[in-house]
C-alpha cells in the first residue's frame, strides 16, 4: 500500500497537480472550483477511472478537489493507467501544462 500512495503522489504532483500534502492512501487533488471537479470525475469515470468530486459544503468553500483512493490491490499499471488519464484531461482543460 505504501508503494502505491508514494509512487501515485509522486507522480501526480510530477505532471503538475496540486495536492494535500501527506503520506495517506486517500489523495486528494485540489482543483478549487466545484464545477471543474464534478466534471473532472465525470471525465475520469468515462476512462474508467472511478475518482469523487468534493465541493462546498463537503470542503471549505474554493477548496473543490478530486479524491483518489488508492489500495494495496491496485497495480503498478491501474496507477499508471489513472495518471495517463489525469495527464490528458488535465491538459485538455488547461489544469496542468
Amino acid at each position: 500500500m505504501k508503494n502505491n500512495t508514494t509512487y501515485f503522489r509522486e507522480n501526480i504532483v510530477s505532471i503538475g497537480y496540486n495536492i494535500k500534502k501527506g503520506d495517506h492512501p486517500i489523495v486528494p487533488i485540489m482543483l478549487g472550483d466545484a464545477k471543474l471537479a464534478q466534471n473532472l470525475s465525470k471525465l475520469m469515470l468515462q476512462k474508467g477511472i472511478y475518482v469523487i468530486g468534493f465541493s462546498f459544503p463537503v470542503v471549505p468553500k474554493g477548496e473543490a478537489r478530486i479524491r483518489v483512493q488508492l489500495s494495496a490491490a491496485h497495480t503498478k499499471s491501474n496507477l499508471d493507467q489513472a495518471i495517463t488519464a489525469f495527464i490528458k484531461i488535465g491538459k485538455k482543460y488547461n489544469i496542468i501544462n
